[in-house]
């Protein structure tokens, strides 16, 4: 890979780590700032419904911010773009798609095929 697509998705990753952290803090402002006082049980469910489907997205946020810092650990040493499993190098069009993956589109297969024969 050269340096023109390392800085590309050193760029973007950045961004999108930015991007996850400010929803992360809004989510945190906005659940402080709620009224949770609700003299009506049936209002009362839909908040918390409401809220619990929140902090479920944010939770997939969170793993999603992990992987980023890790994507951006890979580009500062040299490890970015090379599959974890099989060592070869990661497709730029597939690391455009998903630019925290560690695996190639081969060893993904492989690994999801696995994933289903066991029931995972």
């Amino acid at each position: 890979m050269d340096q023109k697509d390392i800085d590309y998705f050193k760029d973007l990753l950045t961004q999108r780590l930015e991007d996850l952290l400010a929803q992360a803090e809004d989510t945190v402002s906005d659940m402080h700032d709620s009224k949770g006082n609700f003299p009506d049980p049936t209002d009362r469910a839909a908040y918390e419904a409401e809220r619990n489907f929140e902090l479920r997205i944010r939770d997939r946020e969170h793993k999603l911010i992990k992987k980023v810092k890790k994507a951006l650990e890979r580009i500062e040493d040299g490890t970015f773009g090379i599959c974890e499993r099989c060592g070869e190098d990661i497709d730029t069009k597939r690391l455009k798609v998903r630019p925290v993956t560690t695996l190639c589109i081969e060893c993904k297969t492989k690994e999801e095929a696995q994933e289903k024969a066991l029931g995972l």
